[in-house]
């Protein structure tokens, strides 16, 4: 409602449009008059007030018709309307409740009455412009928390999307906002994980390609299970080549010890697959290697098709120590080995002189855990 309430009085009777107005008026309402029915709707229309005095026996729309109209138009159904008339009024009372009437006012006016019964009826009218206002705020807030929670439905879509291509940690700093810091080139020290297939190559020469395809399937599922239990980053799936790393992007406290608990974890799960190829005439195994130090992490690739790697020596050591060691073997090199041995059984297998490397490669294979969890 506004500040000076807008009061639209309706008669046909000059002498009575001025006796109300000028009451009103005094009282500090804002008064506007019309003299006939028509008249009296297009004000309704065109000003909008907050109660209409309406006169019922008036030439061409009657006082009951106009508050019908106001009535079935719904921006004007709750405006207040008084109906004055000198008639008799219990029989224009039942027509003007059928009509929609809020109050009634006989003539002649009485003065107190009429303000008593305008200032009630506004009274009304404020509470319901109050909940109106309400209500459409309501609806605001309604459409604001659907569309923060369809935003939040589709990122949570386009996260899923994401970690179908990239590890979990990667994906979600992305999503946040946080992937463009991690994706730029930094540098940070890591423990690096090689894992691959003793007997792939002659495996892949004497299977059929279908054969190929589900042995990869059903090796890349379980080995990746394993990865996101423990945390790991996965940089790839290279054939039956699998490089996990700890500590980038997402810190980890103990990443020496999260790569070997899950590569003697990956250890132990793969010889049910192993079992289940050699009924089919073929010797597979796992075979391991693990090195700790720094790296250059980062975005590499070009638009349209980016990946987030990991490049340095600690990376070719992890592969080398992995294509030298056995099925069923974890090798580590002497960093990782200074951050887990309190963790693990291990025997010396080196110095190893390493392809690719000038000097030999002092390492140690990882039999068990000494404790658990």
């Amino acid at each position: 409602m506004n500040a000076q309430p807008k009061i639209l009085v309706v008669d046909d009777t000059p002498a009575n449009v001025k006796l109300l107005v000028d009451v009103l008026t005094a009282k500090g309402y804002d008064v506007c008059a019309a003299v006939n029915g028509e008249e009296a709707l297009a004000k309704v229309a065109a000003d909008s007030p907050d109660l209409v005095l309406l006169d019922i026996m008036m030439p061409g729309l009657s006082g009951y018709d106009v508050c019908s109209r106001i009535r079935a138009n719904p921006d004007t159904a709750l405006l207040p309307v008084v109906l004055c008339t000198s008639l008799d009024p219990q029989q224009e009372r039942v027509k003007g409740i059928e009509a929609g009437a809020d109050d009634f006012l006989s003539k002649p006016i009485n003065r107190p009455e009429l303000l008593a019964r305008v200032k009630s009826l506004l009274r009304v009218k404020s509470l319901q412009d109050e909940v109106r206002a309400q209500t459409a705020q309501l609806a605001e807030a309604k459409e604001k928390l659907e569309e923060r929670v369809r935003d939040q439905v589709a990122q949570l879509e386009r996260l899923g999307r994401l970690k179908g291509f990239f590890s979990p940690q990667l994906a979600d700093a992305i999503i946040t906002g946080g992937g463009e810091d991690l994706l730029k080139t930094h540098r940070r020290e890591i423990t690096v994980v090689f894992i691959d297939l003793r007997g792939f190559t002659t495996f892949t020469d004497r299977a059929e390609p279908e054969e190929v395809m589900e042995l990869l399937h059903d090796y890349h599922a379980s080995m990746g299970r394993i990865v996101l239990a423990h945390g790991g980053t996965l940089e790839r799936f290279a054939g039956d080549s699998v490089m996990v790393f700890f500590n980038d992007p997402v810190p980890v406290e103990r990443p020496a010890e999260q790569a070997v608990r899950m590569a003697l974890a990956m250890q132990q799960a793969f010889p049910p697959l192993g079992e289940a190829w050699s009924k089919r005439g073929f010797d597979l195994a796992l075979g391991c290697g693990i090195a700790q130090g720094y790296a250059t992490l980062g975005a590499i690739g070009f638009e349209g098709r980016w990946d987030y790697a990991a490049i340095g020596n600690v990376t070719n050591l992890a592969a080398r120590l992995c294509a030298e060691a056995a099925g069923g073997q974890t090798l580590i090199d002497r960093k990782t080995m200074a951050k887990v041995e309190a963790l693990v059984e291990t025997t010396s297998v080196g110095p190893l002189a390493l392809k690719g490397l000038a000097q030999p490669v002092p390492a140690f294979s990882v039999t068990r855990l000494k404790i658990a969890g």
